[in-house]
């Protein structure tokens, strides 16, 4: 059984001051290896990361010996090391491979060169995506709900460790299983349940402060597949009693499993009330397809708007059909030239699935052979359907900027889709309600904000009224944004932004500007007087009264906004004469 008392036996192996290997108990006859990755700032479809990140690895022995998945290529050296101090590689009987993403898998090629007998273990999309990947013939057994592999019981113990499997796919890829020692009540959920923190904490003692990476993590990877998210939990509380949820990223889950369960059935429930919603469709492991589907899907779920990842190569007939048939809105990747004769069965379904009355929108896959985006494009709108936007198309290789045009596509059409709902929310409010609210009154603000540099650059700007001075000592404030404002994403705890007041005397050409729709990946700075490098966070206005740059502190979530109180770190004034713009509304249900 696994216990905070574990710890006094972790060792430790560093290979740089960015990169150290971490190798500990966590039920009987089990281990972890935990490559902790101290200073990585993004991750996958370009998510910003406060705290690093880590990837876990597990060794369990029975009588015969499994392994959980390896590690990113980048610790390949320590790794294999401590692997080899740990067990003679050869005596390791199975390799269970949870999913395939890179950071996962790297080091699987290593493992083989070391016991080229090993049986490798995973789920049928899984073995076809490593045999694409590793080049090479290797042993292996597709597994599904319900299939077990009995490891036996290790002599010093007694335990019986008989592994079931239980599939949950598109968590976040389509070929996750879930892996469950009916020995320890170790469940083994590689991406499920996991966070980007990286601490020298096996377990989750403290969770009040790793929940805001928990959650940012659901609602980057895991949102997006809400339904999927509902699906595994019902297959996980059919299970006996878990002690340990071991996640490939971040401390492991003991302490505190109810509230990790209960975060995502409560979250993954409210994302998937009503029927609408739009289906971001792609082709995993081709071009930028995995990473460039999120981004859409994250934009999306930004709205509150409904979202639902489809892999036109893992989705059987029937379920892609229905799929794509409920939906509000279809989003399509190209395809491409040359497809599988699997593929092309998809891509047919998806077409005969699609419907007049849905929106529908695509984008570039950036793969070595798309058919032309303007080829694929003309062939759906010869269906009949609705532009949900222009398609996006990319000249060179994905960067920042490119995620963040993606996402911004993504929620333009989750405002779409919300636009009817949203109407009849405005008029439900009781009138007189609705005026006295409309009486508060705030200052007319610009927010700015900017990150990364060269191709990873991103900024991002809007409009805001609703900031007060929250603090005296350290001097802080709260900011309300709205949750599907763009900048949204660029105001997690720990990033800087800045906070232009404007004159009352001189604001109504910079609000004009400001509160135009841009196009996604549009520059919001464009034709306006900005002053760079004077404040850490985002540009200045040149324009504007004053400026205070600020670092976010703490998110506080409500129905449709994001409280964010960060601490004022710097701060000028330009006329001390002027008076900050005043805005005055006549209605409380919208600005």
């Amino acid at each position: 059984m696994a216990n905070s008392k574990s710890i006094a036996t972790v060792k430790t192996t560093h290979q740089a001051p960015k990169l150290s290997l971490q190798c500990a108990p966590i039920g009987t006859d089990s281990i972890t290896f935990r490559s902790l990755d101290w200073e990585r700032s993004r991750f996958d479809i370009e998510f910003g990361l406060r705290n690093g990140t880590t990837y876990n690895s597990f060794l369990i022995k029975g009588s015969k010996t499994a392994l959980i998945d390896t590690s990113h290529l980048k610790f390949q050296k320590i790794w294999i090391q401590l692997l080899k101090e740990e067990i003679n590689p050869r005596d390791i009987d199975f390799l269970i491979v949870s999913h395939t993403e890179p950071d996962h898998s790297g080091l699987i090629g290593d493992v083989l060169n070391l016991n080229p007998e090993i049986e490798i273990l995973g789920s049928k999309v899984a073995i076809q995506f490593l045999n694409n990947q590793l080049h090479r013939p290797f042993n292996s057994r597709t597994v599904k709900s319900g299939d077990e592999l009995n490891l036996g019981s290790n002599p010093s113990s007694g335990i019986d460790h008989r592994i079931e499997f239980l599939s949950a796919p598109n968590l976040h890829w389509p070929d996750t299983i879930f892996s469950f020692d009916h020995g320890t009540g170790v469940l083994y959920t590689c991406d499920a349940f996991g966070l980007h923190y990286c601490s020298d904490e096996l377990f989750d003692n403290n969770p009040e402060i790793i929940a805001p990476d928990f959650r940012f993590y659901y609602e980057c990877l895991m949102a997006p597949n809400s339904r999927s998210v509902l699906q595994a939990l019902k297959r996980i509380n059919k299970l006996p009693e878990i002690s340990t949820i071991a996640v490939g990223h971040g401390p492991l889950l003991h302490h505190h499993l109810q509230l990790w369960k209960n975060n995502y059935y409560e979250w993954s429930s409210s994302r998937t009330k009503g029927n609408k919603y739009a289906a971001v469709c792609y082709l995993s492991q081709y071009g930028y397809c995995d990473q460039l589907s999120q981004a859409i899907a994250h934009g999306i779920g930004k709205t509150g708007a409904h979202v639902q990842l489809i892999d036109l190569r893992g989705s059987d007939a029937q379920e892609l059909s229905a799929l794509i048939g409920e939906a509000e809105a279809v989003v399509v990747p190209t395809w491409p030239s040359q497809s599988d004769f699997e593929l092309q069965n998809s891509i047919s379904t998806l077409l005969a699935a699609l419907t007049q009355k849905q929106w529908i929108a695509i984008y570039e896959a950036y793969g070595n052979s798309d058919n032309p985006i303007d080829s694929v494009a003309n062939q759906l709108r010869s269906l009949g359907q609705k532009e949900a936007f222009a398609p996006l198309r990319i000249k060179e290789m994905p960067d920042g900027s490119t995620y963040q045009r993606f996402e911004e596509a993504g929620t333009d059409l989750g405002q779409l889709l919300n636009r009817q709902e949203n109407i009849s929310t405005m008029k439900s409010l009781d009138g007189d309600l609705d005026k006295a609210l409309g009486r508060l009154s705030g200052g007319l603000y610009v927010v700015t904000a900017s990150q990364g540099e060269g191709n990873n650059h991103r900024q991002s700007a809007m409009v805001a009224s609703w900031i007060s001075q929250a603090s005296f000592n350290p001097p802080g404030l709260t900011v309300a944004v709205a949750k599907d404002r763009a900048i949204e994403t660029l105001m997690q705890v720990g990033d800087n932004f800045v906070v232009n007041v404007l004159k009352d005397d001189n604001y109504q050409i910079l609000l004009r500007h400001f509160l135009k729709r841009f196009p996604p990946g549009a520059d919001r700075f464009e034709g306006v007087n900005i002053l760079k490098d004077v404040a850490k966070g985002g540009p200045v206005l040149a324009d504007s009264l004053a400026f205070l740059s600020c670092r976010v502190e703490k998110r506080l979530e409500t129905p449709d906004h994001w409280i964010i109180y960060s601490i004022v770190e710097q701060g000028n004034i330009s006329d001390t004469h002027a008076n900050t713009a005043i805005h005055h509304r006549k209605v409380g249900n919208h600005y």
